[in-house]
């Protein structure tokens, strides 16, 4: 069984999943009724929650090619993948040095449905994929794809964007971080996005409630709280930032969305 209760490779299509919510706000197809209802009570009281999603995968794709262009980075595992949404890590990973490689994980079975679309490496590279829950860290560590796909001798960038609001405390989520970041060697890089209720307090309270009117566990943090997920590690400038002003490709990008329309902290910082 997995950490909610289904057989492995069960979808429920009773109530909401993140991952297919995530899908319908970047627009694609691959969500029930279920998570378009809950998505649009979230849109009703937060409309940019669309414009959140964009950013998030932007700062995705800006941070993986800073890791596989600057810091020389070439191996990666992303926890909480998603839905694929071209251009998915691997190709942005890939497309900067070829031999790249990564493992995906996500608990939703629907990821799994469209894994082929992960799966689609360079000759050069390799990727794999794991089902599995970000709440179970050490089932992902020890998974027989994950060895098989990356030397963990070698630096790894471990991936957690817009993961963690789905942890809430009871979960003891920065436990968590610290263990897949201790499972992973010197020169290493976590990479992280966080939603805030810091620019909105009480637009964040009504959307969280809705998530977990739909069973789905959530809870935002302060940038205070975000950072401390990088304790004992060594920011890359700007540090922990708004993800459209870290590192952006052009002023408009930076400027083009507002704090409060976004809503997310992001960083990445290298484990000494």
């Amino acid at each position: 069984m997995t950490a909610d209760g289904l057989a492995p490779g069960q979808i429920d299509t009773s109530r909401p999943h993140p991952a297919r919510m995530y899908d319908y706000y970047l627009g694609g197809k691959d969500h029930y009724e279920v998570d378009q209802d809950a998505a649009a009570h979230v849109m009703a009281i937060y409309p940019s929650i669309k414009t959140c999603a964009r950013t998030n995968r932007s700062f995705m794709h800006r941070a993986t090619r800073w890791l596989a262009s600057e810091a020389g980075v070439r191996q990666f595992l992303d926890i909480g993948t998603g839905i694929p949404t071209e251009p998915n890590l691997h190709q942005v990973a890939q497309a900067v040095a070829p031999d790249s490689r990564v493992v995906y994980t996500d608990n939703d079975p629907i990821v799994l449905a469209h894994a082929q679309a992960l799966l689609h490496s360079t000759p050069q590279g390799r990727t794999s994929y794991i089902q599995a829950d970000v709440r179970e860290p050490e089932r992902i560590v020890n998974a027989p794809e994950l060895h098989e796909t990356l030397d963990l001798s070698r630096p790894v960038a471990l991936s957690l964007n817009a993961l963690l609001h789905f942890v809430p405390d009871e979960f003891k989520p920065y436990d968590i971080v610290g263990r897949l970041v201790d499972a992973l060697p010197s020169g290493s890089y976590l990479v992280l996005s966080h939603c805030t209720p810091d620019f909105d307090p009480e637009t964040w309270a009504k959307v969280v409630e809705i998530y977990r009117q739909g069973g789905i566990p959530a809870q935002v943090r302060s940038r205070a709280e975000v950072q401390e997920f990088f304790e004992g590690l060594e920011l890359v400038a700007p540090g922990v930032e708004v993800p459209h002003r870290w590192r952006p490709d052009d002023a408009a990008e930076a400027t083009g969305v507002t704090d409060a329309e976004v809503s997310l902290y992001a960083g990445v910082a290298r484990k000494p």
